[in-house]
């Protein structure tokens, strides 16, 4: 390999969103297009790598669901040009304890759903039991049910949009470290463990790890990295938690650390996570180590909402969530540090299931200069980024995007 090579387009980072943005890359810019992976593809370093991610239509910001029901559309392209299955259908259940901060948060969801014409139902009690007799639900739970949610089969998915890339002619490259970025000329300046790159636009797409990226920039974003876990239980009912008969399960309960569930897939058993909660680390702190205190804490909600699914632990995994102050993408280019010729994506933990539509609207930033998706919400000029005295909220189902955002260049 030469030392020095030059490309139209680099994205740093290829996990879920960085190898959709490669893909979509190569599909208009062919073999002017550079992946760098700084581990070996397929790494379970990050947030991407795992036997599934949740694909759903529910949000308590309605400007999300345009890009969700784009995805799923992304997905199924996926599938089509690989001959690979990607999306299960499972249906998706929202759920709620009437009376709780957790049942204002469902009526967001229903609301911002009701807004974009989302088909959804409701159910409390014992139709619940009804529909899914695998939960242990009481005259107190009330829920949402959206018929077009269901999971992805993300390891994979990841390794299908690499290798589709690499099929219209990308360059990917793993065990390239980024060192630094810099300015030489017209290009901007990649240098890695690998070598040294030239190309017109970069795109940073690399999760907990953008401040190592951007700091030779001058920039410092205010994300926040946590050590999350998903824990499988080998539970001896099996056939009651497959995908055709048990959907995804988020519990809102309106405080951090909610639970979610979802069937099984990849091997036997049935996940469960909570959705913040874990210590803040940086990625050269953070440990493979579960912690035993929320596997306990996971364990307890299966037993008050789906006993049947316990079973022995088959294992913990950790990933790396890297969050943003309110919780919302950032989307932008790095402009305001002099370099619009370097674009950052920060997913917030919750962009996995909005990979392909993600990776189109980057490499239109790159390509074009400009997307037909409205992205002004992500933008690094808003208050959530630019104020230093702004109170994160890390809770995805209390976020409501801000109106007050200042257009960002596109």
């Amino acid at each position: 390999m030469d030392t020095i090579q030059q490309f139209d387009y680099i994205v740093v980072g290829c996990g879920g969103v960085g190898s959709a943005a490669v893909y979509w890359l190569s599909k208009r810019a062919g073999k002017r297009v550079l992946g760098l992976e700084q581990f070996r593809l397929g790494h379970g370093n990050g947030g991407s790598q795992d036997w599934t991610r949740i694909l759903r239509m529910s949000y308590s910001a309605p400007e999300y669901i345009p890009l969700a029901r784009d995805s799923k559309e992304g997905w199924l392209e996926a599938e089509r040009e690989s001959g690979m299955k990607l999306v299960y259908t499972t249906g998706g259940l929202d759920i709620a304890m009437r009376g709780t901060p957790g049942h204002n948060c469902l009526e967001k969801f229903a609301k911002s759903m009701e807004d974009k014409n989302v088909e959804f139902e409701r159910y409390e009690g014992k139709s619940i039991r009804n529909k899914f007799p695998q939960f242990a639900a009481t005259s107190k739970w009330i829920s949402l049910f959206q018929k077009d949610a269901g999971i992805i089969d993300a390891a994979l998915a990841n390794a299908v949009h690499i290798q589709l890339a690499q099929r219209h002619g990308a360059t990917v490259i793993e065990n390239a470290a980024v060192l630094c970025l810099s300015r030489d000329g017209d290009l901007t300046k990649v240098c890695t463990t690998q070598g040294d790159f030239f190309c017109k636009k970069v795109i940073v797409t690399s999760g907990a790890w953008t401040n190592d990226v951007l700091s030779s920039l001058g920039m410092k974003l205010p994300v926040t990295v946590t050590q999350e876990q998903v824990t499988y239980f080998a539970t001896p009912h099996m056939k009651e938690f497959t995908k055709d008969r048990f959907p995804v399960v988020f519990l809102h309960t309106g405080y951090p650390a909610a639970p979610y569930f979802l069937p099984i897939h990849g091997n036997t058993g049935f996940k469960t996570g909570l959705d913040l909660g874990g210590r803040v680390v940086t990625p050269q702190t953070r440990t493979f180590v579960p912690d035993e205190r929320r596997r306990r804490k996971e364990r307890r909600y299966v037993a008050e909402i789906c006993p049947k699914a316990l079973g022995p632990t088959l294992y913990t995994k950790t990933c790396l969530y890297a969050l943003t102050p309110d919780r919302h993408y950032i989307m932008d280019t790095c402009e305001v540090a002099g370099y619009s010729d370097v674009i950052v994506f920060v997913g917030a933990a919750h962009a996995y299931k909005m990979a392909p539509v993600l990776g189109k609207i980057l490499s239109q930033m790159a390509i074009d200069g400009s997307t037909p998706y409205d992205i002004r919400s992500f933008s690094l000029r808003r208050p959530a980024i630019t104020d230093r005295d702004y109170t994160p909220c890390f809770q995805l189902d209390t976020a409501v995007i801000e109106d007050d955002v200042v257009p960002s260049s596109l």
